[in-house]
């Protein structure tokens, strides 16, 4: 059964300690061993399951209890393990660190406790010996609800150095299942976003996910860490299915004199899925999804829940495609790093056309942060496609968190007044001309109106992961029948 996948949480005392290289090499390691691993990634992170999909082939996927809610957390882990035989899931930040004063939102921890599974924590020991024991136990007894059960020392000196860190860690109670020695091949390039996706260096990548499982599987105790994985508290509830997501909620009849109502959560008060008029064989339902070096950013959830709801995804890459997919009757176009790739997207003209005349006919079009950008008259001086009337820049200031938002415009993705969170992860700006509604209405860090609704279109530069809100799928969908 899913629910007792055997599972670990990789986590540090803080970004920079070598989370994405211990939980990628452990992917890759046990996959080499012929095990399906289902990996895993805390946050809004686009970048990391890049890597994870390479080490194992399976699709990662995001466990953000901001975006998605708590309650949704195991049920889309369930999704993402079925039939596999170890998950591994990397944290983000600091194993405590979560949504900007929200206590354990969204932290390594919460996920950890949500799933009941092992937190192994991974220790940037080069500066350091005996003070490890003091701060893996720290970490270990802050929260009594998170079960730190391993470390993983990394960036270790030498022999003596590993032996002085052992013998402080012997009374800490926390066992050692692994040491790794400074190894900068296995370094990934960064850039102002974050590690460069693997899209944009499949080769390079693959070699360094094949070093970072050389690294884990000479310097760490796999089968102590199977053993691990394998004393994960068991998980109840249904996992996550788009099938049943985008079913609208039923209208529930009023209940017989006395009887208990229907639970609107059980299976059996939900319609069975269905397929919408004019989505069966044959009919009109392309959804194009851009993809490709220049957009890389997508939960895996989006394109399922677009399947679910009738839709024949197609991805295209406007970096060599000179045309939408036949049939395209939706687009599709999520974040990613158009301002690396402007030029060459620029000079795509056929497809910036191609693009326009889409828009400009009425067919939905939904947009986000480099979709966003791709649909402006110019970035940074490069001619983009025009179908809204901004220019879009790079710019020094780095715009980052977590945002509480409102539609306050219908548009193909949401009715006014829908809410959904979304994150914010970029270092453009956009200078806004005319003829466009706003698109959403966000709280905080202060009060103010983002994005654009015009006719089919909706752009912005939020972040959002359907699954929190299904009926969006749905909802552009079938806007793709009547455009």
């Amino acid at each position: 059964m899913v629910r007792s996948v055997p599972r670990l949480v990789i986590a540090a005392p803080s970004s920079g300690s070598g989370k994405t290289t211990v939980a990628t090499g452990l992917m890759a390691a046990f996959t080499a061993r012929g095990l399906a691993v289902s990996p895993h990634k805390v946050g809004p992170d686009y970048i990391d399951p890049g890597y994870h999909t390479l080490a194992t082939g399976r699709a990662g996927r995001n466990l953000d209890a901001y975006l998605c809610g708590t309650e949704l957390i195991a049920p889309l882990f369930a999704h993402g393990a079925r039939g596999c035989d170890l998950a591994v899931v990397e944290g983000v930040m600091g194993l405590y660190d979560g949504a900007a004063g929200q206590g354990e939102l969204a932290s390594t921890a919460q996920v950890a406790k949500l799933l009941r599974a092992p937190v192994v924590l991974v220790v940037d020991a080069s500066s350091q010996s005996r003070s490890v024991a003091a701060l893996v136990h720290g970490f270990a007894s802050w929260d009594p609800g998170v079960r730190v059960a391993g470390v993983i020392l990394n960036k270790v000196g030498s022999d003596r150095h590993e032996e002085m860190l052992r013998e402080a860690l012997d009374a800490s109670g926390v066992p050692v299942l692994g040491a790794l020695r400074r190894a900068p091949r296995v370094d990934t390039p960064s850039r102002h976003l974050g590690l460069v996706p693997v899209a944009e260096r499949r080769a390079d990548a693959v070699d360094a996910v094949r070093a970072m499982a050389e690294q884990v599987r000479h310097g760490c105790d796999l089968d102590a860490l199977f053993a691990l994985a394998r004393g994960a508290g068991e998980l109840t509830g249904a996992a996550w299915d788009a099938a049943e997501a985008v079913v609208p909620p039923p209208a529930l009849p009023s209940p017989a004199l006395g009887a208990a109502p229907p639970d609107p959560r059980s299976r059996s008060a939900r319609p069975r899925p269905h397929t919408p008029d004019g989505l069966g064989p044959g009919g009109p339902k392309t959804v194009a999804l851009a993809g490709g070096p220049a957009f890389t950013f997508s939960y895996a959830e989006h394109a399922e829940l677009l399947t679910a709801a009738g839709a024949d995804v197609v991805t295209f890459d406007p970096l060599r495609d000179e045309q939408l997919p036949e049939g395209t009757r939706g687009l599709v176009i999520g974040g990613g790093f158009p301002e690396v790739y402007a030029p060459e997207l620029s000079a795509n003209e056929p497809l910036r056309k191609a693009v326009a005349e889409l828009a400009f006919g009425g067919a939905p079009v939904a947009a986000e942060c480099a979709g966003l950008l791709y649909l402006s008259r110019e970035l940074d001086g490069q001619p983009m496609c025009g179908v809204l009337d901004v220019t879009a820049r790079m710019d020094e200031r780095l715009t980052l968190g977590y945002r509480d938002a409102v539609a306050v415009s219908d548009s193909v993705l949401a009715a006014a007044g829908t809410r959904m969170r979304g994150h914010e992860f970029h270092r453009t700006v956009v200078e806004p001309g005319a003829g466009a509604a706003p698109a959403w209405g966000v709280r905080a860090p202060r009060p103010r109106v983002e994005g654009f609704v015009q006719q089919g279109v909706h752009a912005s530069y939020l972040h959002t992961h359907w699954a929190s809100v299904p009926g969006v799928a749905r909802r552009f969908v079938e806007r793709c029948l009547t455009s």
